[in-house]
């Protein structure tokens, strides 16, 4: 009987130090645990950038939402067949894109993983910077790369610059004139003011002088 209690009493003892060494193990390994991902949420007023595109017969509108730093934090995709399979698709697929953007995923690393591939619909774009699209996707992410990722972003939100109308011109040629005309007399013959000519004054409308040549 003593040897079975001393054998009990050993046992006991053993896994005592060697359970608590474990969560003490466990406790203080020190490994880092793995950072939650943050979404940036874009604010309640935001610009935007909206893109018409047309791929083998397939036309759709790319929204995309902007950071108040101008990169895109959300993309919105409508197709012109409202309601088919490819319309749902793309739409849920944008729903993804924004939230890969909203918790950081660079846009560079979207833009490689989708870009050149192929499926239909595809064919002739009407845009000359990309050509030929290989897929719907191919010609979006390769548009997003153009237009944010290779120094075309500058231009966003330049308004051209409207060109002043014909009459105005002639309106300021007229003001000229008339601050020209100064302390002009009028004409003694038509009755119009006179307009410096020299050192005297001749009227535009009957040519008379007021007494040089």
């Amino acid at each position: 009987m003593s040897e079975a209690k001393e054998i009990a009493n050993v046992s006991k003892s053993g896994e005592s130090p060697l359970s608590s060494r474990n969560e003490g193990g466990d406790r203080g390994s020190g490994e880092p645990r793995e950072a939650q991902a943050v979404r940036r949420r874009l604010p309640d007023e935001r610009r935007s950038l909206t893109h018409h595109f047309s791929v083998g017969g397939q036309e759709g509108y790319v929204t995309v939402g902007l950071f108040e730093d101008g990169l895109p934090g959300e993309l919105f995709i409508r197709m012109a067949k409202e309601g088919s399979t490819v319309s749902g698709l793309m739409d849920s697929f944008a729903t993804a894109v924004s939230l890969a953007l909203q918790y950081g995923v660079p846009l560079q690393i979207l833009c490689d993983k989708f870009s050149h591939t192929r499926f239909e619909p595809s064919g002739w774009s009407a845009n000359p910077k990309i050509g030929y699209a290989k897929s719907l996707m191919d010609y979006l992410f390769r548009w997003l790369e153009l237009r944010f990722l290779k120094g075309e972003q500058g231009i966003l939100f330049e308004l051209p610059r409207p060109l002043p109308p014909q009459h105005e011109v002639g309106v300021v040629k007229a003001l000229g004139q008339v601050v020209g005309l100064g302390d002009a007399p009028a004409c003694q013959f038509c009755g119009s003011l006179m307009v410096r000519n020299g050192s005297c004054y001749r009227c535009m409308e009957c040519g008379s002088t007021s007494g040089c040549s």
